[in-house]
């Protein structure tokens, strides 16, 4: 499903996806597993979220990717999320799992490989796209061991250069993969997505349903 309009828009409607989306996954399996997508994109859809009812016990929190900063740190993806979002809603600590970066980037790519393992397949991968067509932490011209579930990386062309993130196998665990991608800067990436270029943004499925959401601006 692809979705179009102003950026101003967006959010509200992606906001309203991952809702009805969690009342089917509760109705269907007792519980509903997201995995959260980092950088600004997503923040004002987070915001939205906390502002809502929800039955937020039964929702289970996981990151696609982490940067390897200070627990605290303001740029962490976690930080983001729970300051705009889980910090303000009644999600039980016990079902966020942030990526533990402040064990170093080896140390915490073991740790989330295991708890990965064990939450797939999910509900909801909600995945951002970057200019170069990167999404994550996967970035172009980078190799991965592809039986990884996450992997480390150590030369991100982004600072910080150390993180960590799921990967495109994991990504694509998931009923729905939905997409939100704004900014005029995005154009050029999503035509060559949508021309067949394999750039990391083409490395992803979905087991049942991909949605992209679109600025408007992007293919006016």
């Amino acid at each position: 499903m692809l979705i179009s309009q102003p950026a101003n828009q967006l959010a509200q409607t992606v906001c309203e996806r991952i809702l009805t989306l969690a009342d089917q996954a509760i109705a269907q399996r007792g519980q509903f597993k997201i995995v959260l997508a980092g950088g600004k994109t997503p923040e004002k859809v987070y915001s939205l979220l906390a502002k809502r009812d929800a039955q937020w016990s039964k929702w289970f929190i996981y990151h696609g990717d982490e940067r390897v900063l200070p627990v605290n740190h303001v740029d962490r993806n976690s930080v983001m999320a729970a300051n705009a979002w889980l910090h303000h809603v009644a999600i039980p600590s016990s079902h966020i799992f942030d990526i533990p970066t402040e064990l170093g980037t080896q140390a915490s790519a073991i740790a989330y490989r295991e708890i990965i393992k064990n939450a797939m397949p999910f509900d909801l991968v909600l995945l951002g796209m970057g200019e170069d067509g990167h999404i994550a932490s996967l970035f172009p011209e980078q190799s991965h061991d592809e039986s990884e579930l996450v992997h480390e990386i150590y030369h991100s062309p982004k600072l910080p250069s150390e993180r960590v993130t799921l990967s495109a196998n994991a990504l694509s665990a998931t009923q729905t993969l939905l997409f939100l991608i704004t900014g005029e800067n995005k154009k050029d990436a999503y035509s060559r997505w949508q021309a067949g270029e394999k750039l990391p943004v083409a490395t992803v499925r979905a087991i049942d349903t991909l949605d992209i959401y679109l600025d408007r601006v992007i293919i006016d």
